[in-house]
């Protein structure tokens, strides 16, 4: 099978991605997914996406991680699947589309930067005293002021494979303060097995967990090793979490095709 493929990346978290609305991909299973995302034998990438049709909406987004399983949401690959859309001609500034946590809403507000609406979130939970919240994924957050010196793989390993969150472990979030509505972000993220350079959904997380307890409307700038975001929301007095919009680029890295 020859597959004709862009790569995109978000903030360092990238993506090979390939138009599917004909269906001539559907059939690709987790051992082929796997190895178009190997760094040493394939593509290489944290993800892999298909742009599917959608019967209502603009176009469907399926998600796979680089283990070759389908995933949960992801918001730097939301985003980077809106910029292939609209490369391919499909949408123009604004679209609808739908992904496996629902329908989500996403603007291009100037060259390569987008806003993507999330799925609203309730009230979060705790982990040893960390919160966990699911903002299509599920993670947990853990303040620090050591969080651009901690060992992310060793720390966040453990934490994944701890058998509360059995049998599909859970993304791990180490934050550090940086200022009023700024906060630095590194991310071990399930699936990939390792840190990523950044995580949108992870990144989500920490800003709502930051401000989890000030009720109103937010802005909070967040830097990861791979670059940086915004994310806005309205903390709801009942300790939820509504209109939140993760912003950020999505660019394409370069196109080809493989044989498999």
């Amino acid at each position: 099978m020859r597959i004709e493929f862009h790569k995109y990346q978000g903030t360092g978290n990238d993506f090979i991605l390939a138009d599917n609305r004909n269906g001539s991909y559907s059939g690709l299973n987790t051992q082929q997914i796997r190895h178009l995302c190997d760094r040493r034998f394939g593509i290489g990438a944290d993800g892999f996406m298909l742009l599917n049709t959608h019967e209502t909406l603009d176009f469907e987004m399926k998600y796979y991680n680089s283990d070759g399983n389908e995933s949960t949401m992801c918001g730097n690959g939301g985003r980077c699947i809106v910029q292939f859309a609209k490369d391919l001609g499909i949408i123009g500034n604004e679209c609808f589309f739908s992904a496996i946590d629902g329908k989500h809403e996403a603007k291009i507000m100037n060259e390569n930067w987008i806003e993507l609406g999330m799925k609203e979130v309730g009230q979060v939970g705790q982990f040893n005293g960390n919160p966990v919240l699911d903002t299509g994924s599920p993670h947990v957050v853990v303040m620090s002021d050591d969080a651009d010196q901690l060992d992310v793989f060793s720390l966040g390993k453990k934490i994944r494979d701890d058998s509360v969150f059995s049998p599909n472990g859970i993304n791990v979030n180490f934050v550090k303060r940086t200022g009023e509505n700024a906060i630095f972000v590194r991310t071990f993220e399930r699936g990939v097995e390792d840190e990523t350079l950044s995580c949108g959904t992870g990144v989500t997380a920490s800003a709502l967990s930051y401000k989890n307890h000030e009720v109103g409307h937010h802005s909070v700038s967040v830097e990861t090793p791979g670059g940086s975001l915004t994310v806005g929301f309205l903390k709801t007095p009942n300790d939820g979490f509504k209109n939140i919009v993760l912003c950020g680029p999505a660019i394409r890295v370069f196109k080809g095709e493989i044989e498999l």
